[in-house]
């Protein structure tokens, strides 16, 4: 990092992504820490879309002793952290900082298959549909096995850009 003696606020350099993506490890581009990371690999990148996989292992996050898979409903988060990566991976590649952001909800929810089958990695696409300058934004979002898809939705998430200064307005709001 440089710093202009003028101006002492730090500048960061840009960041040339690694080729493969997927020597990039994952918790240098998503706002979680272990064990809540749940995508294992970036796979690859183009401006507004994102290919991730997830490995299903017994120490995969929600994975389910007594169905010896990970359920269903756990695939939203694997596409709300691959929506998330890929604002990663576009903050670090124009040296910006890795915001916070909050999965609002989702459209066109189907969950094709019961669960995530112990030992079978599943690859998750997230495209950027649309996006404000409020930080509000919609992604469609595929998980597939091989070339099987298991899941869908249109993902609608916020990245405020300042995460600390919008939780603590919106509290100073809940005590009004």
């Amino acid at each position: 990092m440089t710093q202009d003696v003028m101006n002492p606020k730090v500048i960061n350099p840009v960041f040339a992504l690694p080729e493969p993506l997927s020597q990039l490890p994952v918790a240098e581009v998503v706002p979680h820490k272990d064990p809540m990371i749940l995508i294992d690999t970036l796979i690859s990148y183009v401006p507004d879309t994102l290919v991730t996989q997830t490995h299903i292992t017994p120490s995969s996050p929600y994975f389910d002793d007594i169905i010896n898979a990970v359920p269903n409903y756990v695939g939203i988060e694997y596409m709300a952290q691959s929506v998330a990566a890929l604002a990663g991976v576009e903050a670090k590649s124009r040296g910006d900082i890795i915001r916070v952001g909050f999965l609002l909800g989702s459209r066109k929810l189907k969950m094709h298959i019961p669960h995530y089958q112990l030992g079978e990695s599943y690859q998750t696409h997230v495209t950027r549909l649309y996006q404000e300058e409020s930080g509000l934004a919609v992604f469609d979002c595929k998980v597939f096995h091989h070339e099987t898809l298991v899941a869908e939705a249109n993902v609608n998430v916020f990245q405020p850009q300042d995460t600390q200064t919008y939780i603590s307005e919106s509290l100073q709001e809940d005590k009004k």
